[in-house]
């Protein structure tokens, strides 16, 4: 039966710096952390900053994709005026972005 099937006899173990067999790991680490980690908290820390500047009369922009303007700022939540007489409270997390002085009336 050996005929048709090789014996499979065990590799030598090679030879050189076990550390060097994690260098490939460190490497995709280092590529993940400066293409995927870093840009994101930088994103998160500007998100923040600019939640916790939000002050009545910004125009902005929510998550679901409201556009509005800030009548009223509370510890959690603001309040935004859509259209006239219209007005909706969200949680200040969920606004996405602030948009330039005028652009509320330049869509309406």
């Amino acid at each position: 039966m050996s005929f048709f099937i090789s014996n499979a006899y065990a590799a030598e173990a090679p030879a050189g710096d076990p550390l060097l067999g994690f260098l490939p790991l460190i490497l995709i680490f280092v590529v993940f952390y400066f293409l995927l980690i870093r840009p994101q908290t930088k994103r998160a820390k500007e998100h923040r900053a600019m939640v916790a500047a939000l002050a009545k009369g910004d125009e902005v922009v929510t998550n679901g994709g409201l556009l509005g303007k800030i009548i009223e700022v509370g510890e959690n939540f603001v309040e935004i005026e859509a259209a006239p007489n219209v007005k909706v409270r969200v949680q200040r997390q969920a606004v996405a972005s602030l948009m330039p002085k005028g652009t509320l009336k330049q869509e309406l």
